[in-house]
């Protein structure tokens, strides 16, 4: 049935009824994307959130010398945007790409405001996701520049638990803004910490 995650995601993160959502479901396109294919690439423009009901996307940055740089995976149940041209209407400064072969709805921000107009539910939990998702950016800006590599690690595996066994280590490597060589030292590290205990 179309999307059944994302219906069960808004009703068990929000004080609403299944019925008062219903507009808001049938409004949104579903979209089946390919393990390689992007749903945004830098410099298009676009006015959608994507939510991830099946599979895994990542969005990432290139940077001048043409090294990439992951901002941040996306699997089941999660949102992901590029705000500088969802909310600001600017080309996009990033990829969203599926790493698996995925299913995402398409939620378009003018419907946003708009729900978030009508349902003040919707804005309150609207408005806790973007905060949350503020803190998570803070966090990462604060472990980018003060914590150890290790430290970065394991707090990655704490917010995406499976994600490592579901991408190259490389990309891990990358989200954590080290190197792939450093993020094998690290790993066992702790595995031989592991041991000893």
């Amino acid at each position: 049935m179309k999307e059944n995650k994302l219906k069960e995601y808004l009703t068990s993160n929000m004080n609403i009824d299944e019925s008062e959502i219903a507009h808001f479901i049938d409004s949104c396109q579903t979209k089946n994307v390919v393990r390689g294919e992007f749903l945004l690439m830098e410099n298009q423009n676009c006015n959608h959130t994507f939510f991830v009901e099946k599979g895994l996307l990542r969005q990432y940055s290139i940077d001048r010398n043409g090294k990439e740089h992951i901002l941040s995976f996306a699997p089941e149940n999660w949102f992901v945007t590029d705000r500088e041209t969802t909310y600001f209407g600017k080309p996009s400064v990033s990829y969203i790409q599926a790493l698996e072969d995925s299913q995402v709805v398409l939620i378009d921000e003018d419907l946003i405001q708009l729900l978030s107009g009508k349902l003040p539910t919707f804005s309150n939990f609207n408005n806790r996701l973007l905060h949350n998702h503020i803190r998570h950016l803070h966090d990462r800006i604060r472990l980018l520049l003060s914590a150890s590599a290790e430290e970065r690690y394991l707090e990655f595996i704490n917010m995406y638990p499976d994600i490592f066994l579901r991408v190259p280590q490389a990309m891990v490597a990358s989200y954590l803004g080290i190197t792939p060589e450093s993020l094998s030292r690290v790993r066992k590290k702790l595995a031989a910490k592991d041991t000893e205990m």
